[in-house]
């Protein structure tokens, strides 16, 4: 599914109001989206908000033999996945060239950087090292992604702890979590990417660019630096010329966010710990907010039941008791009855329509043969008496009465047998049309 693209309307507002230094989501120019780190009962396992873009990341590790070209050194691999449930343009068993990009680039940030020390991971030299695996799963796509990546990234692998092994001889042995603690991982530095938009060739700057906002947008810069501001990688994207002062600028920017947001990092590893350690509750359904729709579970209020009781006979005695009241059947026509009291009976109201009919009903009544007048006679004579039941005799006809009366004014027939159905249905309507011509 392709992505639907911006009106010029809409463009035209986004530049328009980037122009007034204003956003859609009312912050500033450098102002960064609100970020929320939160822990699964699991180590290694995160998930980073920015803003609405939403990542989960993943750690896990194996046993595996090194590299020929570096024996005593661990294995890092790096794994970005976009999936239709983030956003439904992208397209799920191929990479796409933004896959690949943000893969290349996190990287660069992260393994060409050396904020991991590797050569802690060997376990023999030549045989046995760890790889650490870091997989990335975009939740949610609202823009800056690689920004949102990376940080869940750093936090991951800060909250991994991989199992202790010891080495006797040849044999490696491989210790569970409850016979020995794990062993964090050995981070030398936390570097954090930090992107840049530009719009009008370079004449304005935002940070933290939203989804809207990189669609507008004429180039962007990415800026992976420390919290000692070190630059570890810088990447520039969208074929504009940047001036020195603008990266220089971009770069100072780019220190404080990082300063920001390792601070914000380490308290939040910090509190899990603490957590951990008491015995307290953690994991993703613990972080949920209650009060809101998404909520696992509802905090309990207290109800005070002790005068309940009392409260139920205070109320009890202030109410007025009901009425003794017996309803009595109503009778509306024989063989019917109605008890309590309710809305009038509309049955045998005719509607329009039906009166319609029955007015046209009666105008062929003027035309129905002998035989049939002789019957409809006999049948108003016992519609007359208290019983509504008619009897007959005759094997062919049937009568039904369907509006049964004291004093019957009209009372339709209807005629079962086939052959008299045919006969007499073909003479009144020769008759009818005789009539119509004459008049």
């Amino acid at each position: 599914m392709k992505e639907t693209p911006l009106s010029n309307c809409e463009r035209r507002f986004l530049l328009r109001a980037i122009e007034e230094k204003k956003r859609l989501d009312g912050r500033q120019t450098y102002d960064y989206r609100s970020i929320r780190v939160s822990f699964g009962t699991d180590y290694g396992c995160c998930v980073v908000e920015l803003g609405k873009t939403r990542v989960l990341g993943q750690v896990s590790c194996e046993l595996v033999s090194p590299k020929l070209n570096r024996a005593t050194e661990g294995i890092l691999f790096f794994n970005l996945e976009l999936s239709q449930m983030a956003a439904p343009a992208f397209e799920p068993g191929r990479q796409s060239d933004l896959l690949v990009k943000l893969n290349r680039l996190l990287e660069r940030c992260l393994r060409n950087s050396k904020c991991i020390d590797t050569e802690s991971l060997c376990v023999v030299a030549g045989e046995k090292v760890w790889q650490i695996r870091v997989d990335l799963h975009l939740l949610n796509h609202d823009g800056n992604i690689i920004d949102a990546a990376s940080i869940a990234a750093i936090v991951a692998l800060c909250h991994f702890r991989r199992p202790d092994v010891s080495v006797q001889g040849d044999e490696v042995t491989l210790y569970a979590p409850e016979e020995r603690d794990p062993v964090p991982l050995s981070i030398h530095h936390m570097p954090i990417c930090v992107s840049f938009a530009f719009f009008q060739q370079g004449m304005y700057l935002l940070v933290d660019p939203n989804e809207r906002e990189e669609r507008v947008m004429d180039g962007l810069l990415v800026i992976a630096m420390n919290k000692h501001r070190e630059i570890c990688t810088i990447q520039s994207s969208g074929g504009i010329m940047l001036l020195k002062d603008q990266v220089l600028r971009c770069s100072k920017i780019a220190g404080v966010k990082v300063a920001e947001i390792t601070e914000l990092i380490q308290k939040a590893l910090e509190n899990d710990q603490k957590v951990r350690k008491e015995g307290g509750k953690f994991g993703f359904a613990e972080s949920i907010a209650n009060q809101r729709i998404t909520a696992f579970k509802m905090e309990k209020a207290p109800v005070d039941t002790s005068d309940v009781e009392e409260k139920a006979e205070e109320i009890m005695a202030e109410a007025e008791p009901p009425p003794e009241v017996i309803a009595e059947p109503v009778l509306w026509t024989p063989g019917t009855a109605q008890i309590g009291e309710g809305v009038e009976n509309t049955w045998g109201v005719l509607e329009d329509s039906e009166k319609e009919g029955e007015d046209e009903g009666g105008s062929d009544e003027a035309v129905l043969p002998d035989d049939v007048k002789m019957d409809t006679a006999e049948v108003s004579n016992v519609g007359s008496q208290d019983a509504p039941i008619v009897l007959s005799d005759s094997e062919e006809e049937e009568m039904i009465i369907l509006e049964p009366d004291k004093n019957p004014k009209k009372i339709r027939t209807q005629i079962v047998s086939a052959k008299q159905e045919k006969a007499p249905s073909k003479k009144p309507a020769r008759k009818r049309k005789k009539k119509r011509i004459v008049n």
